[in-house]
């Protein structure tokens, strides 16, 4: 095993956790596979039924269109659960009246992609209680995604050529990721962002992340992401990205109520692994600083 795969392996073994018999009861009543480490429980709503193209090039469903919901602890015991669920066009509002009849929030709906085919969109969902409750009152729009998904049928094979150097790209971006299939992805937590509800840790696991996926050849690569920013941030990111070629493609906030603001965009790039690794890399040093050292354009005197 390479060093990058060995730093991995160990990495997940040492945040593996047994999973707490609640959090068992929620993934019989959602139907779907999840994984209980660093207090988090991160169930998977992967959109496979989906053969999504983008600007006519395939894109497999861990290249950005795996939805998930997870739940973690707050203080006085209670669990908060919030989650991304990948949706069609035609399917965004009936999930959404799914969720709201049934006492959850819709906290942001929005876009990761240009030129994608079919469209999809991206609804953050949000609740506070009971983990089986929580369950109970999100498998209505679970068990909608999953008819829809039936109906659909499964897509047809589309084989996506190519092969990555993840070595190369994780030491040029300056962080170890995972292979799921041709894909690489890179997450990135923001530790620095102390974020809390109801004294619940918002960590990566939770949605508090920056990441990378690529997919492609090492010569002709496609590249999309995600950045956590703090407000003063956004500015410098913006710049870094379009500086080195990559389009961003929305910025928008996934939670709502929270201290500090936390913002996020999404990007997407194509061209060789090596350029569009420098760019990412380009954008994630700006993180972490203070406002002071922000981009001159985004100081206020």
């Amino acid at each position: 095993m390479t060093s990058w795969t060995i730093l991995l392996a160990t990495s997940w073994l040492a945040g593996a956790q047994a999973t707490p018999s609640d959090y068992e009861e929620v993934t019989t009543i959602l139907g779907k596979k999840g994984d209980f480490r660093e207090g988090v429980l991160k169930v998977n709503v992967p959109r496979t039924d989906l053969a999504v193209t983008i600007a006519g090039r395939p894109a497999p469903t861990p290249f950005g269109f795996g939805g998930w919901v997870a739940f973690t602890k707050a203080e006085d015991g209670s669990e908060v659960m919030m989650g991304d669920l990948v949706l069609t066009e035609d399917e965004v509002n009936p999930v959404m009246s799914a969720i709201l009849s049934n006492g959850l929030e819709v906290t942001a709906l929005h876009n990761h992609f240009f030129w994608e085919e079919p469209r999809t969109f991206y609804m953050h969902v949000h609740g506070r209680g009971k983990a089986s409750d929580l369950a109970r009152k999100l498998e209505p729009a679970i068990d909608w995604i999953d008819d829809a998904a039936r109906k659909r049928g499964a897509p047809p094979a589309v084989a996506v050529e190519g092969k990555l150097d993840a070595a190369r790209i994780a030491r040029i971006v300056g962080h170890a990721g995972e292979t799921n299939g041709p894909v690489y992805k890179i997450t990135i937590g923001r530790p620095d962002i102390d974020l809390r509800e109801h004294g619940a840790v918002i960590n990566a696991r939770m949605g508090l992340n920056t990441w990378a996926a690529f997919v492609g050849t090492d010569d002709d690569a496609m590249v999309a992401g995600d950045v956590a920013m703090l407000e003063h941030e956004v500015t410098p990111v913006l710049a870094a990205l379009r500086a080195s070629g990559i389009d961003v493609v929305a910025i928008h906030h996934h939670m709502t109520g929270t201290s500090p603001v936390v913002i996020f965009l999404h990007y997407y790039g194509t061209g060789s692994t090596e350029r569009l690794a420098e760019g990412v890399r380009a954008a994630i040093d700006l993180l972490g600083r203070p406002a002071t050292e922000a981009h001159p354009v985004n100081r206020r005197n």
